[in-house]
């Protein structure tokens, strides 16, 4: 069985486990190089103020003579105060300052021969090596170098206060670390609730969508990564809920759309069977027009499925943008005629043509021209054009009916979607035309869009791939 551990304590364990890392990483790296920083602080410390003695040294007796016997030589020797000075001209001195420890320190003369040697193996009156005079420190006295203070290759040790000092940094830097361990626990558990929140509320709002609640908002709080999910998650909650609706709604629609033919279908049988009415022409007419009907509407709908799925069978070539208008334009011709609405054709010869399956495409405009007339009034006006744009081809359908409400103009192309409910029935409309015309647009690998205003007509723009040929 697999142990859960909530994203709350992986969070504040990550922030802990950063923290613990990065301060035992400095408590070791200052563990190890504490003691040697510290003793390299003393020696230059030493090796300035021994420099500075021994400067002084010189400039009042003008020579080294003497200096041996000032020099410190053990551990616990108390320092002097000031300058050794000869008193009568021989080498009587003063000791120079003490340590309390013995000095890693040498001395050198001008010409660099030895006087106080730092290492064993170059005791006083030879020539000290070249790098020891290199690495050494120059005494000056009036300006001129009167010698070189040697340092030795070992480091001396530390005195007992000393390493009490070092012992006290080392338990405050333990000390440093705890808190920080607990300051990241703290710190963790805080900003893990703040990372965890949004996110517990997404996963209850997903929930409820899971149960069936699809309408469904968290609170956004933040403009970063979370932030942006919650935000993509409301509106994605939306589009659910909206295309649900319309699902709900459509279902409501075509069953509608049955029920009418087939109780008109039924009565009559029924009337017929029980004797009631005669079987004459003119009602089998009615009962094979309402058969017709719901033909239309299952043909409608397998053609959206196929659309839906990639399935629809498409047969492209290219074709004239014209030829495409003029034909549409005369299949309903005798309709605009009779309804005293002006059907003209606007489109140039020299447009590229378009790589179109010409009966789908026929279909296409036969939708949108039923629906311009259907909404243009008598003296109206309807104009088929066409125009290049890119590697694109542009065919537009433009009335000057009513226009479309702005509520409703983003989903007209929405499957049963009926701004007008009652002119959809009275003629006998599914109410998936322009639902069809979208999905067959982009069977194509095209795109439609629609522009009205109310009072203002309304055009609708078909834009087609070109089929360019060279």
């Amino acid at each position: 069985m697999v142990m859960r551990v909530s994203m709350l304590w992986k969070l504040t364990l990550a922030f802990v486990l950063v923290a613990v890392t990065t301060a035992a990483l400095v408590a070791v790296f200052m563990r190890v190089t504490s003691a040697d920083r510290l003793s390299r602080l003393i020696v230059d410390q030493q090796r300035a103020a021994l420099t500075d003695t021994l400067a002084d040294y010189y400039a009042a007796n003008g020579s080294w003579a003497g200096v041996a016997r000032a020099w410190p030589q053990s551990r616990r020797e108390a320092p002097a105060a000031g300058p050794a000075v000869a008193d009568d001209g021989d080498a009587a001195t003063r000791p120079l300052p003490r340590r309390d420890r013995p000095l890693p320190f040498g001395l050198a003369d001008a010409q660099g021969v030895v006087i106080i040697p730092a290492d064993p193996d170059t005791p006083p009156g030879v020539q000290a090596p070249p790098g020891a005079l290199r690495d050494g420190v120059p005494v000056l006295a009036d300006g001129k170098q009167v010698g070189t203070v040697l340092v030795a290759r070992w480091a001396p040790g530390l005195n007992p206060e000393e390493a009490l000092f070092l012992e006290r940094t080392h338990q405050a830097l333990l000390l440093a670390v705890t808190v920080a361990v607990l300051v990241a626990l703290c710190i963790g558990l805080l900003l893990a609730r703040a990372f965890i929140r949004p996110l517990h509320a997404l996963s209850q709002a997903a929930q409820s969508i899971a149960q069936g609640q699809l309408e469904q908002q968290v609170k956004v709080g933040s403009g970063d990564e979370i932030g942006q999910l919650a935000a993509a998650f409301n509106r994605m909650s939306q589009e659910v809920a909206r295309v649900n609706q319309l699902r709900r709604q459509m279902t409501a629609d075509i069953a509608h759309d049955l029920r009418t033919p087939l109780t008109v279908i039924a009565g009559y049988v029924e009337s017929m069977q029980e004797g009631v009415l005669e079987p004459t022409a003119e009602r089998l007419s009615i009962i094979y027009r309402e058969i017709g009907q719901l033909q239309t509407l299952v043909g409608d709908l397998r053609m959206l499925s196929q659309a839906d799925a990639g399935e629809l069978p498409m047969h492209l070539q290219p074709i004239a943008p014209r030829s495409l208008l003029e034909r549409a334009a005369a299949a309903f011709q005798h309709r605009a005629e009779q309804q005293q609405v002006a059907l003209v054709v606007e489109a140039g010869e020299g447009l590229p043509a378009a790589r179109v399956d010409e009966e789908r495409m026929m279909q296409v405009l036969g939708n949108l021209l039923s629906n311009a007339l259907r909404y243009t009034p008598a003296g109206g006006r309807i104009v088929l054009s066409a125009r290049p744009a890119g590697a694109k081809v542009v065919l537009t359908v433009a009335d000057n009916g009513p226009g479309i409400a702005a509520e409703d103009l983003p989903y007209i192309f929405e499957r049963s979607r009926r701004a007008d409910r009652s002119r959809h029935a009275e003629s006998g409309e599914t109410g998936l035309g322009l639902a069809i015309v979208r999905a067959l647009v982009e069977a194509h690998g095209g795109a439609v869009r629609a522009e009205s205003a109310p009072g203002g007509g309304t055009t609708i723009h078909v834009c087609l791939p070109a089929a360019w040929q060279g």
